[in-house]
């Protein structure tokens, strides 16, 4: 499977650990950034490899910081972004069959390395279900979707 993956500097040696996994699985890389442990800021690496998946470069998508909510929160801004924040084997998988989940976002502070690796398996094994209940779920989280876009927020009353 294709896959982009891609973390702040939080994430970037658990992003290395999962590297040589997915390569040693048969997985083609591609590696979004960053490249160090240098402090960067997790919203530009979501964007990065959020755009990876929408131009079709991935079939799948991972993404790391040092919680995972700043960057899921940033990912999934983005229209056409389902990005789920996992540190369990159920959401890893359940995310894909019933939400079609195509972003899997890890917390490196979070969860250890091992975890890590089982959970982008189990993420990448994954199908979406297809069924009726789901279909109709995600297309009214579309709607919401459209409905919101390039619209200033709410004012506070």
């Amino acid at each position: 499977m294709r896959i982009t993956i891609g973390s702040d500097h939080a994430g970037f040696e658990l992003k290395q650990v999962l590297l040589e996994h997915l390569r040693r699985n048969g997985h083609q890389i591609n590696d979004a950034g960053t490249h160090s442990t240098q402090p960067v800021d997790y919203p530009d690496y979501a964007e990065a490899v959020a755009l990876s998946l929408l131009r079709g470069e991935c079939e799948r998508a991972i993404l790391i910081c040092g919680s995972g909510v700043g960057a899921s929160v940033a990912a999934n801004k983005i229209p056409g972004i389902r990005a789920g924040i996992c540190h369990d084997s159920y959401s890893a998988h359940q995310g894909v069959e019933h939400d079609n989940m195509n972003m899997l976002v890890l917390g490196s502070r979070v969860i250890a390395q091992e975890l890590a690796k089982d959970l982008c398996t189990i993420f990448l094994n994954a199908r979406f279900t297809a069924e009726e209940r789901h279909q109709r779920r995600l297309a009214k989280v579309a709607d919401i979707e459209r409905r919101y876009a390039n619209r200033p927020p709410p004012t506070e009353k």
